[in-house]
């Protein structure tokens, strides 16, 4: 349970710091960015996974193209519309959405309280929904975004809960693959979260080139050295420790716990939104309140 909530710690903080980061990446090409940093850390620990199945080795790195190559990916491109308290708190719907998946596909049956938190965590989403998301943080100008259609731009609110929930299933989807591997054979979280960045890393694969452009053919010049430590700084964060303790969560402890130990990171974005300029007001604190007492349920 600690290292499940030393995971939403973490991710807390390095949504945090992707959010302040100046890029003008697209939210696929920052994932394989911080995907092929973390993989590079962890990069050694791929030789010494002979022993591991084929099946569970599959499981994994599905897993790791559906939670993190396209849950990051939906993920990002939230981030920068919704803020990091109101997306984390979408991403509190994962217990939810996780229970009823570990019910059908792993026999994982909830009790009857964890079926009331899932309603209160639910309703702690539709509560956040409703709120106006932070505006989005000022970047210099040789940094925004290329100009040109953005649907995003045109309703930065539906599109923007839109692209929260579907990281919202990619993320859950990826846990119950994760869970299902690890079941079927136990395998260390360090190693299991490195061959989960090996599936995310080849699926992003074919957007490696547009990271070596010339950042100035996008309109805007190379990006500073002083960018850098906020990339070390959120990968180190959210992906290399986050994904690792996810997966020693889900090696202990059944999928809907699991995941439901990792969505209180939006009560602790709570206190670190005025940083963002988002003011939570009593709706907010309110949803926080109701989520953390819907996986107080779940977890009791």
């Amino acid at each position: 349970m600690v290292a499940a909530l030393l995971a939403a710690l973490g991710w807390t903080l390095a949504s945090g710091l992707w959010r302040r980061l100046p890029t003008s990446l697209a939210p696929t090409q920052l994932n394989l960015l911080k995907n092929l940093i973390a993989l590079g850390l962890q990069l050694p620990l791929l030789l010494g996974m002979a022993h591991v199945q084929p099946l569970p080795l599959a499981l994994l790195l599905a897993s790791g193209v559906l939670g993190i190559a396209a849950g990051d990916s939906f993920y990002f491109a939230a981030l920068r519309r919704l803020g990091t308290r109101r997306t984390l708190t979408f991403e509190a719907g994962g217990p939810a959405v996780t229970s009823a998946a570990g019910l059908v596909l792993l026999a994982e049956v909830p009790q009857g309280r964890q079926w009331a938190g899932i309603l209160l965590v639910s309703l702690a989403l539709v509560l956040v929904a409703r709120q106006q998301p932070p505006r989005p943080p000022q970047l210099p100008q040789s940094t925004a975004a290329p100009a040109g259609p953005d649907r995003g731009q045109l309703c930065p609110q539906r599109f923007g809960v839109l692209l929260a929930l579907l990281a919202l299933l990619c993320g859950s989807g990826g846990a119950l693959l994760a869970r299902a591997a690890l079941r079927l054979q136990p395998i260390g979280p360090l190693e299991a979260s490195t061959v989960r960045l090996l599936g995310a890393c080849v699926a992003l694969l074919p957007l490696l080139p547009a990271l070596w452009v010339p950042v100035r053919w996008r309109g805007g010049p190379s990006p500073s050295v002083r960018r850098w430590p906020l990339v070390l700084g959120a990968t180190l964060l959210g992906t290399t420790a986050g994904i690792a303790l996810q997966q020693l969560a889900l090696l202990r402890l059944p999928a809907g716990l699991a995941v439901a130990l990792l969505a209180t990171a939006p009560l602790m974005a709570v206190p670190l939104a005025p940083l963002e300029g988002d003011r939570p007001g009593g709706l907010g604190w309110l949803a926080a309140a109701l989520g953390v007492l819907g996986v107080w349920l779940l977890v009791r």
